[in-house]
């Protein structure tokens, strides 16, 4: 116990430190936060609560507890084992999702707020002005629009307006039965308490991924300027549609089971970066996701299994947090009994299984955020022209609260396209280029997730997929009775070839979305012949593919190790899928780094520098934690980009020039080695070679290494010390209740793409069987958001080692296990009390 308290203590007070140093908004009342009837520590876990969960005595009976909840129908057994995991056990939908929201916010209230104060613009009203360009990124953007329009046919569905709303019921429950010394110690530190809970709340938390994952992020602009720069006949050899060395989804030659739509024609005189959409600007204060980050999603068929039923494994890849970004928890009703991870905030698991059905997903990112020029009649800007004629603006108030100072007024306009979002040229004070996202689309993906909870075969899981509308999802899937499949799911417009690639004049109607792609045109594929499927977040399929999704996806060589790996398995069991999730070989190195090491020039190097090239060269290609090779080869392309194309397409304040992505780049190096590319426009006495080019990058690798860790020694310059994987807590400034330094393999093409600040969230194999399926996972953090809690960041170590833990799926309420500790019964008597 005393342990637990001098480890809040120091947090605490480091937190405190950090926060009155760098200025993360007004400093909180210090007497509030230091009481010690109602600071931070009331926030120590119970002493009983944690005996709970120790090894138990043979004999010996779990602790067992009651609580009155407000809005129950019927009892609801809460059971807790060894790793503070939640199974739920209710007698009706109701009250099973009102106890989930309870137990939920039981364990991670704050960031639940957190994450929709971030989706609805609101985060500065308790960290202060620093948080002014996120919160209004996402107000100029639509988020509340986005989210009211998804709660709207949300609301209008029976099953899931019980649903929202009994998960609601259970979050208030939680958060009126309160004690002011009890309310999460982060709410302390910033000064601020638990606002009530609603379902637009969990709507926001949909909207919030949407940002994430298929958000308004687009190159467009940055695309539109390079056009402008190079010329379009560059920008048709630079930006391809279509990259080398690719593997997509959908296997090449899978015949297409529909007849397709006709495709709107490219409109008449459309050039990329004609003067009505040149001359762009974008904020650089938007967020970026960094190329290569992805994830990871595959089924075998049962021909290829040790236990002749499919299996499933998945790793999705995201900003690695603390508190994670998932929540493992176990939903059963009489009707339905699912297991896996749940988003703090939204009702019913994401990822996970049931007795028949497993699934996963992997981000697909399509093009789905396109940019408009507006033009106005006048400076008052509430009228443009579209179609030969002026249309009237909507004008939405805005006011944003700022802690510690006065509210921030202002107007969103919309058009029909979308909101007006940010300006089109660096001198312009009012935004003129207006998006149109499908995050404002209409839709129901929540009950996407409802249905997957409840499926039993496959006609259920492509039922359940026919709701979702963003953000798009690989959305893989096996069951007990044999099948495995894949759907590139989503809600997707239909375009003309390109369409949005560059921003689009928004006064012609042409250019408007024309529509959608059927839901059973969208690419999928079961039981191929191959014996498996799976996705990478690479191109969704080939050229064959009648639709345009869009021109650029994540590198293939992920895809490309897992493709071989699972080639060649078979009678495979789960760990050998585990090994697969934990994969460290560069495929890039094997394709490219034989070809790179002929062009330097060792002699030019220094005694350190020529050790480590050395070693690079009888590298096995394995970004393993210990490889001082993984360090100088990531560094090396990393860099090899800038000194491709700064040239060109110098990094400008105000004025972003998009690159063509690093498989375009690897082909020129391979395939067009005296490519003009590689000369350096601005030594106009020189004719720079790919030579040059790729030995400077070099040098600069090393250069930077050594700045950093000190002469070449394979100890110091270890990938795992150099990568320095670290994860974060949600508020980046309380750096106390964060993990620094955590040590691992992997990288951002490897199959483990673990970056310093990316990474699989959550790994699951599910193996399918008759009587019920075996399942593993792990994830990088713990089940409780009290930074104080043994199970705040238990989970970290082992998932950092590749080991995956048990998952125990209990079949029923009184299925007796060694691993359960706690039982929680949930009442509909009286109040609730902590």
């Amino acid at each position: 116990m005393k342990s637990f308290k001098a480890i809040l203590s120091l947090a605490a007070t480091a937190g405190l430190l950090a926060l009155l140093g760098r200025g993360l908004g007004p400093a909180p009342a210090l007497g509030p936060f230091l009481s010690p009837f109602t600071g931070f520590w009331q926030n120590v876990p119970n002493f009983l609560s944690l005996q709970a969960f120790r090894p138990a005595a043979r004999g010996e009976k779990p602790l067992e507890q009651q609580l009155g909840i407000p809005g129950l129908k019927q009892p609801v057994t809460v059971w807790y084992d060894d790793n503070y995991v939640p199974h739920l056990f209710a007698q009706n939908d109701h009250d099973l999702y009102l106890a989930q929201g309870y137990v939920t916010a039981r364990d991670r209230l704050f960031q639940m707020e957190l994450t929709v104060r971030s989706a609805a613009g609101r985060l500065s009203e308790v960290v202060g002005e620093q948080a002014l360009p996120l919160d209004r990124y996402k107000r100029l953007t639509g988020s509340v629009q986005a989210a009211h329009n998804l709660l709207a046919v949300a609301l209008a569905d029976t099953a899931t307006r019980q649903v929202l709303l009994a998960y609601t019921a259970g979050v208030n429950a939680w958060i009126a039965g309160l004690s002011s010394g009890k309310v999460p110690v982060e709410y302390k530190l910033l000064g601020s308490q638990p606002e009530p809970w609603t379902p637009l709340k969990c709507m926001l938390l949909l909207v919030e991924m949407t940002h994430t994952l298929s958000g308004p992020r687009t190159t467009d602009a940055a695309l539109t300027n390079a056009v402008e720069k190079l010329g379009r006949e560059a920008a048709r050899e630079l930006y391809p549609d279509y990259a080398f060395r690719e593997t997509p989804i959908i296997p090449a030659g899978t015949a297409w089971n529909f007849r397709p739509l006709k495709t709107p024609p490219v409109p008449a005189g459309y050039l990329p970066g004609s003067p009505g959409t040149a001359a762009t600007a974008e904020p650089v204060a938007w967020p970026r996701q960094p190329e290569g980050v992805g994830s990871n999603n595959w089924a075998m068929a049962g021909s290829k299994t040790a236990t002749g039923l499919p299996m499933l494994a998945g790793d999705p890849h995201l900003h690695l947090t603390l508190p994670s970004i998932w929540y493992e928890m176990q939903l059963s009703t009489p009707t339905a009994n699912a297991y896996g991870v749940t988003l703090p905030g939204a009702p019913a698991i994401i990822i996970g299984f049931n007795h028949d059905v497993a699934w996963s997903v992997t981000n697909v990112a399509p093009d789905v955020a396109d940019v408009y020029a507006i033009r106005f009649k006048d400076a008052s800007r509430r009228e443009y022209f579209y179609n030969g004629s002026w249309r009237k603006t909507r004008a939405v108030p805005d006011t944003i609260r700022i802690k510690g100072r006065e509210p921030e007024i202002d107007t969103i306009l919309y058009t029909h396209h979308g909101p007006l979002a940010w300006p089109r040229t660096p001198g312009e004070k009012q935004a003129s280029l207006a998006l149109r996202w499908v995050a404002l689309e209409p839709g129901n993906s929540f009950k996407t997730f409802y249905l997957l909870n409840r499926a039993r075969n496959y006609a259920d899981y492509v039922a359940a997929l026919s709701h979702y509308v963003a953000p798009a999802q690989n959305f893989v899937f096996a069951s007990n009775s044999g099948d495995v499949a894949l759907w590139v799911n989503g809600k997707f417009p239909l375009k003309w070839k390109e369409q949005g690639k560059y921003i689009l004049d928004g006064s012609r109607p042409e250019n408007d979305w024309q529509g959608w792609i059927p839901h059973a045109h969208n690419p999928h594929v079961k039981n191929p012949r191959r014996g498996f499927v799976s996705s990478a977040n690479q191109f969704s399929t080939d050229p064959s593919y009648p639709y345009y999704l869009n021109w650029r996806f994540a590198p293939p060589d992920r895809a490309i190790r897992i493709n071989e790996r699972l080639a060649a398995m078979s009678a495979a069991t789960p760990d050998s899928l585990r090994g697969l999730q934990n994969d460290n070989f560069n495929v890039l190195a094997r394709d490219l780094l034989p070809e790179l090491l002929t062009l330097v020039q060792a002699n030019d190097l220094s005694g350190p520098q020529r050790q480590a090239f050395s070693d690079l060269v009888t590298w096995n290609y394995q970004n393993a934690a210990t490889s001082p090779q993984a360090s100088v080869f990531e560094k090396w392309v990393e860099l090899l980009p800038y000194f491709t194309w700064n040239d060109e397409l110098p990094t400008t304040p105000g004025r972003p020039y998009q690159w063509p992505t690093n498989a375009r780049l690897w082909e020129l190096l391979l395939r067009q080695p005296k490519a003009r590319w590689f000369d350096n426009v601005q030594t106009p006495a020189v004719a720079e070679t790919r030579a040059d080019v790729v030995h400077t990058a070099l040098k600069a690798a090393l250069d930077s290494l050594q700045k950093k860790h000190g002469a070449y020694d394979r100890t110091a310059w270890a990938w795992g010390r150099v990568k320095a994987t670290r994860i974060d807590y949600l508020v980046p400034k309380l750096t106390a209740f964060s993990r620094r330094a955590v040590v691992n393999g992997g990288g951002p093409g490897i199959v483990n793409a673990t970056t310093e600040t990316h990474g699989p969230s959550w790994r699951m194999v599910v193996a399918l069987g008759k009587d019920g399926p075996t399942a593993y996972g792990i994830y990088p953090g713990g089940q409780s958001g009290n930074p104080a809690s043994p199970f705040y960041d238990n989970m970290i170590d082992g998932w950092a080692k590749g080991q995956l833990r048990p998952l125990l799926y209990l079949k029923a309420a009184g299925q007796p296990d060694a691993r359960l500790r706690s039982k929680l019964v949930l009442s509909p008597e009286g109040q609730a009390a902590h």
